[in-house]
């Protein structure tokens, strides 16, 4: 998942210089008030890439750095907007593009921070700063002397001799403001002012919800014996986060990760202990108490509702859609709906076969969610003669990065890589990596943050402390972070393959960020629609597979042993197995995410529960069996990270990652040649054109929904055409 901020137009840094008055050298002067020393916000970091000098910033400083930043930005619109030359791009646009330096500075590490090593101080900060962010965004979009400007120069966009990427940061500016209220009458911009606020609060304060109830609903176990099943790693690991919380010895913890199934479900033995974390999950955030969330997801549901009629769609998926490459909802649900079918009966198919296993094991009971994960790998093991833990001891978390990751990037887009011990980060997990491009010169700075913690926001994301901007004279520096079940003190610190798919897609995030190379910040790195912003990462996961990367960094811990042949082509095949459920529970998400977004303003839902029943009922999706990836009260995606209405961008996207991907099987595979196209027509590009244009000049055709399919073992593969000439 990449992190950005929300669609809100760049604004300029011009600096504040105090009045002098002639009226103080005529009187005493009164006692100067102490000066605030210099913030490390205040100027750019004098460390590498203007990298977070993690060493100064204290917790006190982001909320002064953020409150001036605002200030600065506040005024540095009021200039643009009031400027008396008539409006130009140099001194309205382009000045936007320069603007808010302070304030971004601030803001992308206090994000950073603030998702993946939080504490009281900050979530106090975030929630105090959110409405104020959002106010200040509203007065930029809906500066009705700013917009003037703006449409003054949109109106006559062929006629001032703009070069591509100014044209389109001009449109993008234009449809930023009009999407976001600029043409409204004062009193609905007041009332989209005064929702937006309420947005931002409830979105805040959901986020921190569910961040401390994913912490309070962790399992205890009393019993070891409960655990059994689990390697002896694996316990150990449950032992040390019952020691972190304070519990006394011989007690176990099992920590939730941020969706509805639970990675250590696959190996329990115990029945009962299944269930109990199975409801452990899907329960966090309805417990009503202090961290339930069902509230605010009605109460943000409903703002959406009435914000999308004040705009005047129709709800508020058509106006989240409205720049979106699926551009409406209908086109969304249809691409989702159509795989319905073969899903549901799919997961049927899956069903039966793991209910079989049950009853030849003398079990009386039928398969539910809780049992899915321990029995589905059992008929894998049968099916494939093959058990997933065989494989972990070859994936070893720093040789998948630096021999795995590294490598792939390496290979298709000479990027070289340097760990680097002199910058300081904010959690010893850190670590960091110079990257170098293909001349050697440096091109961007890379962290990885791959442990799980208490006070880390569930799942795995990518975001910027610093943006990619030739403008203004910054190459990015880029992060990853992850949640992988940390091994205990002496243990070997190895992942599951499905961790190894996490580690490759977020590094595709990374590279889309690293390899941007664009003027404007606005239309830079990840800066793209959230149906298209997958796609770099997605498809940077079929390397994950390639033979002549899984060489490389596929090896055992203890002795540098290549993983055998055979155990790759069952990896491959995992990857085409089980999946009604696999992709069965993020098409439901997908599904339920529009249902909410889909309601009229005054129809939006009170009772989540059976609002959400129903929804799950009407996708025709065997739900019962396959949950969704995550229920309502605990989709942080589109209730706090900008997902909202987006979360099929998962599914279309995958579309666009194994089109691209066939058309490198078709067009050589793994090559320095390949890998630069696709470097130069779309990570390096951000938003600079069209999605559909700039698809259709890498790949020379509009993407196919077949090779999803295929991938996905639920289509069978097309014959390659026949060529002119030959034998039927």
């Amino acid at each position: 998942m990449s992190k950005r901020p929300l669609l809100a137009v760049a604004v300029s840094a011009l600096a504040l210089m105090p009045a002098v008055s002639s009226v103080a050298q005529q009187a005493p002067a009164a006692p100067a008030a102490p000066v605030p020393a210099p913030g490390p916000f205040d100027a750019p970091s004098t460390l590498p890439f203007f990298a977070p000098d993690f060493a100064r910033i204290k917790d006190a400083d982001y909320k002064p750095a953020i409150l001036r930043g605002i200030a600065l930005k506040r005024a540095e619109i009021e200039a643009i907007a009031g400027n008396p030359d008539a409006p130009t791009f140099a001194n309205t646009i382009e000045a936007m593009e320069r603007s808010g330096q302070m304030l971004d500075r601030v803001m992308d590490v206090f994000s950073g921070v603030v998702s993946a090593n939080t504490n009281d101080t900050l979530d106090a900060i975030d929630t105090e700063m959110s409405p104020k962010l959002a106010a200040l965004n509203d007065s930029i979009l809906l500066n009705a002397r700013l917009f003037a400007r703006v449409q003054s120069l949109y109106d006559r966009i062929d006629t001032l001799g703009l070069e591509p990427d100014q044209r389109q940061v001009l449109k993008v500016t234009y449809q930023a403001f009009a999407q976001n209220g600029a043409r409204l009458s004062d009193a609905d911009k007041a009332k989209l002012a005064d929702i937006n606020q309420q947005l931002a609060s409830l979105s805040t304060s959901f986020g921190q919800k569910l961040t401390a109830a994913t912490k309070d609903g962790a399992l205890t176990v009393d019993d070891a014996r409960q655990l059994s099943g689990l390697t002896q790693a694996e316990i150990a690991a449950t032992a040390a986060a019952a020691k972190e919380r304070g519990l006394q010895a011989g007690k176990h913890v099992i920590v939730l990760q941020n969706t509805t199934q639970q990675p250590l479900l696959g190996s329990l033995n115990d029945r009962a202990t299944r269930q109990a974390l199975y409801n452990a999950s899907i329960t966090r955030t309805q417990r009503g108490n202090a961290n339930d969330t069902r509230e605010l997801a009605v109460k943000i549901a409903r703002l959406r509702a009435d914000k999308a009629r004040l705009l005047g769609f129709a709800n508020y998926s058509a106006y989240a859609l409205s720049d979106q490459m699926a551009q409406t909802p209908e086109k969304a649900m249809g691409f989702m709906q159509a795989m319905v079918p073969a899903l549901a009966a799919q997961a049927r198919r899956e069903a039966a076969d793991i209910n079989a296993l049950i009853a030849r094991d003398g079990g009386k009971f039928k398969v539910q969610p809780w049992d899915w994960d321990r029995y589905a790998g059992r008929v894998r093991k049968a099916k494939l003669k093959f058990d997933e833990a065989q494989a972990k001891p070859y994936f070893e978390i720093t040789r998948v990065l630096e021999d795995g990751v590294f490598y792939a990037a390496n290979q298709l887009y000479g990027l070289t890589f340097e760990k680097r011990t002199d910058l300081p980060v904010y959690h010893p997990d850190v670590t960091v990596y110079t990257v170098r491009d293909k001349d050697g010169r440096e091109l961007a700075l890379f962290y990885f943050d791959p442990w799980k913690r208490d006070n880390k926001q569930g799942g795995a994301w990518m975001s910027n402390f610093v943006r990619q901007s030739t403008l203004l004279g910054q190459k990015p520096v880029i992060y990853n972070v992850e949640n992988y079940t940390k091994p205990a003190a002496g243990q070997p610190a190895l992942i599951s393959f499905d961790d190894v798919i996490t580690t490759f897609h977020e590094f595709g995030h990374a590279l889309h960020g690293m390899l941007s190379n664009q003027r404007y910040p606005s239309i830079a790195g990840t800066n793209t629609a959230r149906d298209f912003v997958e796609f770099p990462s997605q498809f940077n996961e079929n390397w994950a597979t390639h033979p002549q990367v899984i060489a490389r960094y596929a090896r055992h811990w203890q002795t540098g042993a290549p993983m055998p042949a055979a155990m790759v082509a069952k990896l491959k095949e995992l990857r085409r197995v089980d999946q009604g459920y696999a992709m069965g529970e993020v098409v439901a998400a997908a599904m339920l995410d529009m249902s909410w977004h889909m309601q009229k303003p005054g129809a939006t839902p009170t009772d989540v529960d059976a609002f959400e029943a129903q929804a799950l009922k009407s996708t025709g999706l065997a739900t019962d069996l396959v949950p969704p990836r995550y229920r309502t009260s605990y989709f942080r995606h589109i209730w706090a990270n900008g997902y909202a209405s987006a979360y099929y961008a998962y599914l279309w996207t995958e579309m666009l990652d194994h089109d691209a991907y066939a058309w490198f099987v078709q067009n050589g595979g793994m090559t320095r040649a390949n890998g630069q196209r696709f470097r130069d027509m779309i990570l390096s590009q951000g938003y600079a054109r069209d999605y559909s244009v700039m698809y259709r000049n890498f790949a020379g055709r509009d993407p196919s929904v077949q090779p999803m399919l295929e991938a996905r073992g639920l289509a069978a593969p097309k014959p390659a055409p026949a060529k002119k000439g030959a034998k039927k």
